[in-house]
Formats: structure tokens, sequence, C-alpha cells
């Protein structure tokens, strides 16, 4: 029995590997965890403040496979730099490979921005059988609140502004099945133990919900864009003022209001197809539009339709986004135009952040505010 085990020692082998780049908070742990189970390793994962490291044993063949499939099937919002490795001690025989608790250590990585919602989430939060059916606060480690949630690194629950919100159980579930898309997705939640979003006016009288809508906040806010309204929303990194594109009084009152003269303001549509109506679209536009960055991107105007004038006085261009929250998406849902959307400031002034400074800096521009109660870490402006 000893030759057969010394055998067995001689064909496996053992390795330290250290993952450098932009690896935490893209379901990279599980991503390592489904590929050593692929090939019948054993050993570990773990985030630390230098990025992923791994201990892993097994046969040095699915040990070799194992180490390229690491860069060949990184996920999507990952970005390898390098990938380090040394010889380590063999482990036990009957062990088998797990994600385990991070270590505190000096920190050399990064944490990914912030991603747009994926299509699988988008579904989710319009499929009336859904357990998410309309929770604007739908993730899962393809897309979500990233930067804008960390306190800390290694990035781990306990160190976002997500550590508020206890896991129910059916989310629990999700978070400990290899085979879930929110498998260790750290700021995964629901209605029923997440975040939650509600509707203030700006001069704190009651709101009577049920002369808005028969569903929720986010669809008494688009009502009350659509009546010409300027709201208030507490977005992924910080406040946005919105109102509607076509209402050339509600633009015009928000340009005044904020500050801010001649500057083009920004637009989100609800769809491409929005998008196609006012502008020209270039293959490379429509790709960055639809990327998880979701940024603005600046558009030749086609002149087939028009918002007001008062949007970007003087050019001919356009800059337009599509939704990247599922707030966003449910906001824009019913919004057959497009909606102005800018930063939640006086101009010159720091975008407002945290419930209490909005409601001071932006009543005066605002009228209602769509709030919620996952804490924003760090201020995150919209990218171009």
């Amino acid at each position: 029995m000893n030759d057969i085990a010394d055998i067995r020692k001689i064909r496996e082998s053992a390795e330290r590997i250290r993952v450098r780049g932009l690896v935490q908070g893209v379901g990279f742990r599980p991503a390592v965890w489904r590929l050593a189970h692929r090939y019948g390793l054993r050993g570990w994962v773990a985030n630390d403040g230098e990025g992923v490291d791994i201990h892993v044993c097994g046969p040095a063949a699915a040990l070799h496979q194992f180490v390229d499939a690491l860069e060949q099937d990184a996920p999507p919002l990952a970005r390898i730099d390098r990938v380090e490795r040394e010889p380590a001690a063999l482990l036990a025989q009957g062990e088998d490979f797990r994600i385990v608790e991070s270590f505190a250590t000096s920190v050399h990585t990064g944490v990914v921005p912030d991603a747009a919602t994926c299509p699988d989430c988008v579904a989710e939060i319009f499929n009336p059988l859904a357990r998410r059916y309309r929770y604007p606060f739908t993730n899962c480690t393809h897309c979500g609140p990233r930067l804008s949630i960390i306190e800390a690194i290694p990035y781990d629950r306990a160190a976002t502004t997500m550590r508020a919100f206890a896991l129910c159980a059916a989310c629990s579930a999700e978070y400990s099945n290899p085979d879930d898309r929110r498998f260790h997705a750290q700021p995964v939640a629901c209605h029923a133990c997440g975040p939650r979003a509600w509707l203030e006016r700006a001069d704190g009288a009651p709101i009577a919900l049920d002369t808005l809508t028969t569903l929720d906040a986010v669809d008494a806010a688009c009502t009350l864009l659509q009546r010409g309204h300027i709201v208030a929303i507490k977005g992924l990194g910080g406040f946005q003022l919105a109102c509607d594109a076509g209402n050339e009084t509600a633009v015009a009152r928000l340009r005044q209001r904020k500050r801010r003269e001649r500057k083009p303001f920004a637009l989100m549509a609800r769809d491409l197809g929005v998008v196609r109506r006012y502008c020209v679209v270039a293959a490379n536009e429509e790709a960055l539009l639809q990327s998880p960055a979701a940024p603005i991107v600046i558009m030749k105007a086609n002149g087939s339709e028009r918002v007001t004038a008062s949007v970007a006085p003087g050019v001919q261009t356009l800059g337009f986004m599509l939704p990247n929250t599922p707030l966003h998406h449910l906001l824009l849902r019913r919004m057959n135009c497009p909606i102005v959307l800018t930063s939640g400031n006086l101009s010159d002034e720091p975008q407002c952040i945290t419930n209490p400074d909005a409601r001071t800096r932006l009543s005066g521009i605002a009228e209602y505010f769509l709030l919620h109660d996952r804490d924003i870490a760090r201020r995150v402006d919209d990218s171009v």
C-alpha cells in the first residue's frame, strides 16, 4: 500500500498560484472553483490584498490544464495582468477544493468598476414569475455595484456597504450554489433582504403613490417625469437629476436651477431603438453603449427626431447612454422618449452621494427624490 501511495505522490504536483490584475469582484474565485473541480484538483482559493491566491494540488497534467484555463476561461469582467507560480506542499488525499476566507494583507490590487446590468438580470426584473421581479438592486457575478460600494480590500461583502443587509435563506442558497450565477456574488440581494427604494417630495409633504402608479416607487417616478417634474435619483455612484428630454419647460427649469447655461446635458434612452430615432449609431458606438461600462457616447444627431432645444444648444451631437442599473431599466421602461440625466449637484460642486446631503443641496433643483438605503462608499460619475 505504501508503494501505491508513493507512486501517487510522484505523479502529483502542487503549486501556489498568484493572479494579479482586476480579479476581485468579477466572479474570479467561483471560476477558479469550477476549473479545479473540472480537472479533479484539490486545494483552495482566496482573495487577499494582492489579488487572488490559489493553492492547488493534483495530477501534474491536470494542474497544467488548470493553469492554462485560468486565463482562457477568466470571467468577462476580469483583467489578468500576471500569473505567478511556485512549487507548493502536496495536500492530503480526500481534500476538496474550497473558497476560503480572504486574507488581510497589504493592498496591491484593484477592484473593477461597477458593471451595467447583464441580460440575464434584465430579463429577471421584467419576469413576473421571478422572485426578483421589479427589484431595482438585482445583480450577479457578471454585473452590478463594485467600486461604488467597496470600503476595503480584499473584496468581500463585509468590506462593502452591503454588509448592512443580511442574506435571506433564498439568497444564501444562491450564494452557496456553484451552479448559480450568484455563487459568491458579494452584493446579492432581493426584495426580502436587500436595499429598498422609496419616493419623497422635496418639500417633505406626503405622497399618495396610488395616484401615480399601481406598482412601486420607481414606476411612480416614471409618471412624475412624464408629468414634467425634475426627479433626483440615487444612482450607483452618486445622485443624478432627471427630467423628460422632450419637455422644454422641464429642461429649461433644470438648466436654470442647476446653473448650467450652455453645456449639453447627457441623455438616457430605454434601448437602442430609441437612440436610433435621434442619432446615427455606428457599430463601434453601439458596442460601447451595450458594454459593461455603459458610458455616455457622443453621436451625430440624425435630425429625424429632436429632443427639446435646451438639451444641447448650438451643437449637432447628442450624448446618449443606456440604462446601467435595474433601477434605471425599470424607470425607463414606459418612457418612449429619452430623459435628461445629469449629475446631482450645482455646477462646479461635487456630486451628492448621501441621502441627507442630497436633500439639503438638491431640494432647490429637484421636486422629488427617488432614494434607497444602500450607501455609496465612493463617488463614481458616468464615464464618457
